[in-house]
């Protein structure tokens, strides 16, 4: 061995022992003077030794609950997708709420029992039938706009077909009576195929994009006034003397949940007023998002506007109702007249 490494060792060596002796004799010594020597040394020479212990149980600490954070990360993120889900469904469910008090009467609520089926894509089951009063072609409704229209009723139950039916037709019209068509759904490859179509508008009549269709009243089937869809852009097609446009559905299939099916009676008498309401309140509803308002204030807000106005009533109440009579001051001021007195009666000499 080397000189150099053996007076290495030697030092190491009389430092252990020197180590030794003095923790042996820290041991030995009363409790007040240990604890301060202690103390003395855990902070100037043991100080870097203390720090790499407490990283090193810190390390243990975290290797040790890791499960135990990601379990409750994954809960949380469980409980938030929920939370959406059930805000998306209240949501939903005060939309019904203002379309039901929008139309006070003549409808069915209903709720979508299950899925397409196969060979039955754009088919729907509702939980209402003819006992409920439903009948066949009658029109399916979302606070949204037109779904469909039912198809065949059971007792219990009826089949609807959605906008995206191939037989599924309504005649439609643009929302200030600028033009007339027929619309149905856009035969075309996905994601297209849940688009609809607007056919035969005249050659005279021009729609810019984003202009409102709703239904026309024609046919008897589809009241008046509800919205069909958006104008997309217009098709090129062989015809000549007829336009055909692309919509944009009213109702998104994610929407087809909960429905309400209107009764004939409320179809004969329209349902114009509900939608334009139900216009303003979404039209209110995006002017109070963009402006950053609270969660309370945008329900609030929106249940305001979805409130239907009784027209009715006030119109009954001004005809039974007349106006006062308001007499002038000026006449009632003056005094009465005393009525003239009787002539005296003339006689004629013979």
């Amino acid at each position: 061995m080397p000189p150099a490494a053996r007076a290495y060792s030697r030092r190491d060596t009389v430092l252990f022992v020197s180590c030794l002796v003095a923790a042996f004799a820290a041991i030995q010594l009363p409790d007040r003077i240990r604890d301060p020597f202690a103390a003395a040394l855990r902070q100037t020479i043991v100080a870097p030794l203390v720090a790499l212990q407490s990283d090193a149980e810190q390390s243990r600490r975290s290797w040790l609950t890791r499960e135990l954070r990601e379990a409750q990360r994954d809960s949380i993120a469980l409980r938030s997708m929920s939370l959406d889900a059930s805000l998306a469904d209240n949501d939903r469910l005060r939309k019904l709420l203002g379309l039901g008090e929008a139309l006070r009467w003549g409808f069915v609520p209903a709720e979508v029992l299950q899925g397409r089926g196969v060979g039955e894509e754009y088919t729907v089951v509702l939980s209402a039938g003819s006992k409920a009063g439903i009948l066949p072609f009658s029109p399916v409704v979302a606070p949204e706009g037109l779904v469909g229209m039912v198809k065949s009723v059971d007792p219990t139950m009826s089949i609807a077909i959605v906008w995206a039916h191939p037989d599924f037709r309504v005649s439609a019209m643009a929302v200030d009576g600028g033009a007339f068509g027929i619309v149905g759904a856009h035969l075309g490859g996905e994601p297209e195929r849940y688009l609809l179509e607007m056919r035969g508008v005249p050659m005279r009549s021009t729609l810019k994009p984003g202009t409102l269709i709703v239904s026309s009243g024609l046919g008897g089937t589809f009241p008046r006034g509800i919205p069909v869809g958006t104008v997309i852009a217009e098709m090129k097609t062989s015809e000549l003397w007829a336009r055909t446009y692309l919509l944009r559905p009213a109702v998104a299939p994610a929407d087809v949940s909960d429905v309400m099916v209107l009764l004939p009676a409320r179809t004969t008498a329209g349902v114009q007023a509900v939608w334009k309401t139900g216009l303003h309140a979404d039209s209110a509803v995006k002017s109070i998002v963009a402006a950053g308002d609270s969660l309370a204030r945008l329900a609030a807000r929106r249940d305001s506007a979805a409130a239907p106005r009784d027209t009715t009533q006030r119109r009954d109440s001004t005809a039974v109702t007349a106006p006062p009579v308001v007499t002038s001051p000026q006449r009632e001021a003056r005094p009465a007249q005393a009525p003239p007195a009787p002539r005296a009666p003339t006689t004629t000499t013979p």
